[in-house]
């Protein structure tokens, strides 16, 4: 079983309450491969809600207001939720304040990208748990199909 972003598997849980259906993600959910999270719900974060990037140590919405404390406290959850079904892998939205790997908004709210992993990615890291992003699907079903 793969850890996969919630909104990867059409769930209406972004920001913007729409989602970032992944067809391939999706399927492995379908057939019970898939534990679909979102860390920002989980920290009790409504649906939609305020666009936030994280700014240097913190997480900001576009408002102004700190939401460091939900992304932290729903990165945290996630994270055991990993933990107790000994998830290995997981497949994130790109460039999220809380699934983004490698590289995410800079805290401008200008789309403009840094390098860096949002708040769950850098978790799932500390954990030795791998992270790619829905960009890489293909190369995370060679690997769960052994290679092929």
């Amino acid at each position: 079983m793969i850890a996969v972003s919630r909104c990867l598997i059409g769930e209406n849980c972004t920001y913007a309450g729409k989602n970032n259906l992944c067809k391939e993600i999706k399927e492995l959910y379908d057939q019970g491969l898939a534990l679909p999270l979102c860390p920002e719900v989980l920290g009790g974060l409504p649906i939609p809600r305020t666009s936030c990037e994280v700014t240097g140590e913190k997480v900001i919405d576009q408002k102004g207001i700190d939401r460091t404390k939900e992304y932290t406290q729903g990165a945290k959850i996630a994270l055991d939720k990993c933990l107790e079904k000994n998830i290995k892998i997981a497949v994130l939205k790109a460039k999220s304040p809380s699934c983004g790997k490698n590289h995410i908004y800079d805290g401008t709210f200008s789309h403009q990208l840094v390098e860096g992993d949002g708040i769950f990615v850098q978790m799932l890291k500390e954990k030795g748990i791998a992270v790619y992003s829905e960009n890489e699907v293909t190369e995370v079903l060679k690997l769960i199909n052994g290679g092929k």
